[in-house]
């Protein structure tokens, strides 16, 4: 299956938000999954909303997410191409030009909607005379193009949704470029996917009635048609698209401290029947794919809940996931992890461990004896449930009166990791420092 072959073909119109991250995850793992090759395209001919700060940051956060791709493309770089093919569906009158104004379409729109009929565009451009488009062009009005889209049915099996079929009548003919030259998406797409033998689409369920017009637009190239997965889209916890939702992306969560696999784990199971479960990397949640266990219904995206799963994710995370990121050894990590919200917090137990502290002394006559009591290094894990005993039997106290003046006197806080893991950690001589209410 060395020919399959996938795209993510963001528009860089904007930094990459949870719903293309999703779109672009899907892809990545399907082309893994099948040995096949990933391909970035930007599709930037809207020029003037795309930026290039989008794009980079768009590349950015693929890569960090490890999103890498095998190849890639520019929609700019390819006019002379997509000009090349208007012009032969315009000789063979599957590319026509419509002289209707924006106002003219909406007054059109609206009557059929008030006669209860689907506002399907009546083909009225096509019975123009050359006297009325001589008339129109004098007026100033400059045509839009639309693809025509042949009668009967249009059909195909959906990786998600099954089986597909929509009736070309019911559709309007798309427009596929604008008054001023300019082309919209849908054109340009199938002729990239058509040109790069793109074999697989995985994108959003919005995008449906798009590819009944598409699948006719890859016949009109005489192209195989690609296979199609429509996603069903994310909605908020509400049951809606939050306004923060959309516009919540990758480079957010990162600074916010969430893992790139823990995002990819998280998206990759939502919606699925399969359980949400930490991926320690993207091969590993590839063999897993199976877009047949994706439901119909909109999964409800919980920034707190996958912010609960982070932390989940950052706990069972072993100490090669982090090598390389922290100060510490794979000893203080596992002694540490289970603490932790997100990777970052582990500098505050670095800190309290490694760096000098002001004790707090809730018993000062305690905690000197405790001082007094501990044993000679080296220590293991062992050594606090020895030194505790001991010191039970010195002063009688036990429980919250025998643990709690310790741990204020050791880290300075209330709660923690385990002091048996922490002791030896600390080390004999700042432990005992502390102890004594002095700084160490």
């Amino acid at each position: 299956m060395s020919n399959i072959k996938v795209r993510f073909a963001p528009s860089p119109t904007g930094h990459m938000h949870i719903g293309n991250t999703r779109t672009a995850l899907f892809n990545w793992l399907l082309a893994r999954k099948l040995g096949g090759r990933f391909m970035l395209r930007i599709d930037d001919t809207d020029t003037l909303r795309s930026k290039k700060e989008y794009e980079d940051s768009l590349r950015e956060s693929l890569i960090w997410l490890g999103l890498t791709w095998d190849e890639e493309a520019r929609q700019t770089a390819r006019m002379a191409r997509y000009d090349e093919v208007v012009a032969r569906l315009k000789a063979e009158g599957r590319v026509y030009p419509c002289y209707e104004t924006a106002e003219e379409l909406e007054v059109m729109r609206k009557r059929l909607l008030s006669k209860g009929l689907p506002p399907i565009y009546d083909r009225g451009a096509l019975k123009l005379t050359a006297e009325d488009i001589s008339r129109y062009e004098k007026e100033g009005r400059r045509p839009h193009y639309r693809f025509k889209l042949l009668p009967g049915s249009i059909e195909w099996e959906d990786m998600v949704r099954g089986h597909c079929r929509y009736e070309a009548a019911n559709l309007a003919d798309p427009v596929i470029i604008r008054e001023d030259g300019s082309y919209l998406y849908h054109l340009p797409s199938v002729i990239d996917d058509a040109d790069f033998g793109i074999t697989h689409i995985i994108r959003g369920e919005d995008h449906v009635t798009n590819t009944a017009a598409q699948i006719q637009m890859f016949e009109a190239l005489g192209a195989p048609v690609p296979r199609f997965a429509h996603l069903p889209l994310l909605t908020g916890k509400e049951g809606k698209l939050s306004k923060r939702l959309g516009s919540l992306g990758v480079r957010e969560l990162r600074a916010e401290g969430i893992e790139a696999m823990a995002i990819c784990s998280f998206l990759a199971k939502l919606g699925t029947s399969e359980a949400i479960e930490p991926f320690y990397d993207l091969t590993s949640l590839a063999a897993t794919l199976d877009l047949s266990k994706l439901g119909r219904a909109q999964p409800k995206f919980d920034e707190a809940e996958l912010k609960s799963f982070n932390t989940r994710f950052v706990r069972d995370m072993p100490y090669t996931g982090v090598k390389g990121r922290i100060n510490s050894d794979e000893r203080f990590w596992n002694a540490v992890r289970h603490n932790l919200a997100v990777v970052a917090d582990i500098a505050e137990w670095e800190n309290i461990c490694h760096n000098r502290l002001t004790p707090r002394i809730e018993n000062a006559d305690f905690c000197k004896t405790a001082a007094e009591l501990l044993p000679p290094e080296p220590w293991d894990e062992q050594t606090f449930s020895a030194w505790t005993n001991a010191l039970k039997q010195q002063t009688g106290q036990k429980g919250r009166d025998l643990f709690h003046p310790l741990r204020l006197a050791l880290t300075a806080a209330e709660n923690g990791p385990e002091l048996k893991v922490l002791l030896p950690l600390i080390g004999r001589e700042k432990a005992r420092l502390r102890l004594m209410g002095q700084p160490a």
